[in-house]
């Protein structure tokens, strides 16, 4: 703890759920820092696997832990209630299957140290797989805040590993915390708006290994995840305007049935074309994620006019690997266009 306080400089958040199988390794991370002057919050979000006990067995053991037990809540809400009872001047991040290196929080303690103007610092990442392979990202995420406003204009540019980040308390707390309708991109949303108040940044070296798994939310929930995405985009493009932000006062946000309504919500006509554009971007390819929850959207876009360059080969594509249905709707579609 610091000089003469029992209030600690760092406050680690992590929300776990069904974790168990990667848990205590993640924990060990995080009580190997070298830097010490920390607390641990660790929600149990409501786990039915046993996570619930290994957190408790950690607490006995650290009193640095602070385990806190909940019914299901969703990892944003256990994100929020970390942070209202947060007692360090930073917030650290990790999630319950990730694992990072000794050194990490004191590296990143010393980068906002030496820039007061920034407030908020990742780390490069190192992916791994349950099988013990290890592979670098294919891109690195940026490193200065000038090339993190390039990375912001550049579709799908990586930006932060979520789970790596350590950022000022009170910038956290100013902007409101995570706003719970950007479910699943509810980091890129976080990004965005600490954007508009403050420098950002990561580290050259990767500290953070990101566990690669079958069943993660990002792959269960790709066309959703797109669409919420694109609305976090036009509510910047709101706020950077002066404008009100309509979507991040709508909770839930439309669904992928429902996207025609975001530009009734944002009063800007085509708001609702550039969703769905977003979405048929990113599940154009496997043909299974073309075929999937986000086919309706595609369906959407070419009533409401919009044009498909590459509709005719989705059909194709559609048709060869046996979603008959899916292909026959879309090429009734294009006709009708």
């Amino acid at each position: 703890m610091g000089p003469g306080t029992d209030i600690p400089r760092v406050s680690v958040l992590m929300a776990v759920y069904n974790n168990a199988a990667y848990l205590p390794a993640a924990i060990d991370a995080i009580l190997a820092q070298s830097f010490t002057d920390f607390e641990f919050l660790i929600v149990d979000d409501g786990s039915t696997d046993g996570s619930g006990a290994i957190i408790d067995g950690y607490a006995a053991r650290d009193a640095r832990i602070r385990a806190i037990h909940q019914e299901n809540r969703g990892f944003i809400a256990s994100l929020n209630r970390m942070l209202g009872e947060a007692r360090g001047d930073l917030i650290g991040r990790m999630d319950g299957d990730d694992r990072c290196t000794p050194g990490r929080i004191e590296r990143q303690i010393a980068f906002l140290d030496a820039h007061p103007d920034y407030g908020v610092v990742g780390t490069q990442t190192c992916y791994f797989d349950n099988a013990g392979r290890e592979w670098p990202m294919a891109r690195p995420y940026p490193l200065d805040d000038a090339a993190f406003r390039v990375a912001l204009t550049t579709p799908y540019t990586p930006l932060m590993n979520h789970a790596s980040v350590l950022m000022r308390t009170d910038l956290l707390r100013a902007i409101g915390g995570y706003r719970p309708q950007f479910r699943y991109c509810e980091d890129l949303d976080l990004w965005l708006r600490l954007s508009e108040v403050t420098k950002l940044a990561n580290l050259p070296d990767a500290l953070t290994y990101y566990r690669q798994h079958a069943g993660q939310v990002s792959d269960r929930n790709l066309a959703v995840q797109t669409a919420w995405a694109a609305m976090a985009w036009i509510s910047h493009e709101q706020r950077k305007a002066g404008q009100r932000d309509t979507l991040g006062a709508v909770d839930p946000l439309p669904g992928l049935d429902g996207l025609g309504a975001v530009e009734v919500i944002t009063g800007r006509p085509g708001d609702s074309q550039r969703v769905r554009a977003s979405v048929i971007e990113r599940i154009e390819y496997p043909t299974s994620a073309l075929a999937g929850p986000g086919f309706r959207v595609l369906i959407d876009y070419v009533r409401a006019g919009g044009r498909l360059p590459k509709g005719w080969k989705m059909v194709t594509r559609l048709a060869l690997a046996g979603f008959w249905r899916q292909a026959s709707r879309l090429a009734t579609a294009l006709l009708r266009d």
